[in-house]
């Protein structure tokens, strides 16, 4: 078996790896990174464009970022610290570019304007409490407010057109905002790490890692399948895993104590794409509404103006689904595969307390084409069906946690190490790509 060692291993070609091996590039230019890949291209799973759910976040419309309190009073603590980590994202990236290691940043990254949409007389109540909240705050200084049809019509044509005058209506605009291809933003920083000579192994697979004593300064062994099907051993000193859902069956198999008490809870994605040029061309915003009543907050629904490949397109959704696979490329034994007798019963708390949840994703599965419409339709009173197709997006994988002897199901993410910090791994879903330099700035903390 062919051997080779390296300094950092990192598992997975994503916007999580890319961003971590560009930033400890940028600290320690001498130390050897090797980033390995289990599919023919980088950032084809979560981090592409047609699968990540949020192209862009940065709490500017993202209702669910700001709950509001029994007393009316709207929570902006998440909201700041994602615009925040996202601002750090931009900070970043800005730098790369200045050192001609990105190349032209529009190739990945694109001004859109982010606006919250919402309609009947509490919502429009809710959204205003939200903007006076907001706005009162520096980097949302620049957020407009209106309820007036005229100006309505002008930010987005293609949801006014159709609509009732007497509705009531309120929507939030921030004109300074951006639409992100996280899958060309994640190609762009590891193909320029390849040209400074650090190996990126695509159809590599990671088939076991561990180490042959514990303790401090033992590397870690990982074992990995290449392309041909033969076999070789990488001895790392440390270990990244942000592989998205494959992460937690490889933190499984490293045994790290940490690691017992995860589980996870996979959510599968669909979208309406719009194959109409010219209503394609008619919105050129991202527009984000409220969940449904009884909904989790990760059917949020926005009508979205992103570029994919170059070209700009139009999707709407997500609709949420069900399945066992941990990725859209994964096998449906990915669930039943990561249970272990450490999680089981967490897993089974999760799953009892969060069964509204389970029954919505299965209701979600049975929607009828004629049902997915009308959903559309509350953002486009005057969708046509032939205009609109069914796409899978990608796969969210959400963290079930043992906490104080229960088990929860947590959104957001959470970085998980070793004791002695040689070992990390990201769990969790969004809204992780916008904030990755933040994130991986905590796995170098922690390393």
């Amino acid at each position: 078996m062919d051997r080779q060692r390296c300094d950092v291993l990192v598992v997975g070609g994503g916007i999580m790896g890319a961003t971590l091996a560009s930033l400890l590039r940028q600290l320690d230019a001498g130390l050897t990174l090797v980033v390995v890949e289990q599919l023919p291209h980088l950032a084809a799973e979560s981090s592409a464009a047609m699968n990540n759910a949020g192209t862009g976040h940065a709490a500017n419309c993202e209702l669910n970022y700001t709950p509001a309190a029994p007393d009316g009073s709207i929570a902006t603590g998440k909201a700041l610290a994602i615009n925040t980590a996202f601002e750090h994202s931009l900070e970043f990236w800005s730098a790369l570019v200045e050192q001609q290691l990105l190349g032209d940043p529009a190739d990945f990254i694109r001004p859109v304007p982010h606006l919250s949409f919402v309609w009947g007389e509490a919502n429009v109540a809710f959204l205003q409490r939200r903007y006076r909240a907001l706005s009162a705050l520096p980097p949302f200084a620049e957020m407009v407010w209106s309820t007036d049809w005229g100006q309505l019509q002008n930010w987005m044509p293609l949801v006014m057109q159709g609509r009732r005058p007497d509705q009531p209506l309120a929507a939030t605009r921030v004109g300074r905002a951006t639409d992100i291809d996280f899958g060309r933003l994640s190609q762009r920083l590891l193909e320029g790490l390849e040209r400074q000579g650090m190996a990126v192994l695509r159809r590599h697979r990671v088939v076991s890692l561990g180490r042959q004593s514990p303790g401090p300064g033992t590397p870690w062994r990982v074992e990995v399948q290449k392309p041909d099907g033969n076999r070789e051993m990488v001895e790392a000193a440390v270990v990244f895993l942000g592989a998205g859902g494959g992460t937690l069956p490889l933190l499984q198999r490293s045994q790290i104590p940490e690691a017992r008490p995860y589980g996870a809870f996979p959510v599968s994605g669909q979208w309406l794409v719009c194959r109409n040029p010219g209503v394609i061309a008619a919105h050129q915003s991202k527009v984000y509404g409220m969940a449904p009543v009884g909904s989790p907050p990760i059917s949020v629904p926005h009508l979205d103006s992103r570029w994919i490949q170059g070209q700009r397109a139009l999707l709407f959704g997500p609709y949420a689904g069900f399945t066992t696979r941990f990725l859209r490329q994964g096998s449906r034994w990915d669930l039943p595969r990561s249970l272990r007798p450490g999680n089981l019963l967490p897993c089974l708390q999760a799953g009892v307390d969060n069964f509204d949840l389970v029954r919505y994703l299965l209701g979600q599965v049975v929607q009828s084409m004629d049902q997915r419409l009308a959903s559309l339709r509350q953002f486009v009173p005057t969708a046509q069906p032939a205009d609109w197709e069914l796409a899978v997006a990608g796969q969210r994988v959400q963290m079930i946690k043992q906490v104080q002897g229960h088990g929860q199901l947590l959104m957001g993410t959470e970085v998980v190490s070793s004791s002695d910090g040689s070992l990390t791994a990201l769990l969790g879903a969004s809204p992780g790509a916008s904030t990755a330099v933040e994130i991986m700035v905590e796995v170098v903390r922690r390393s």
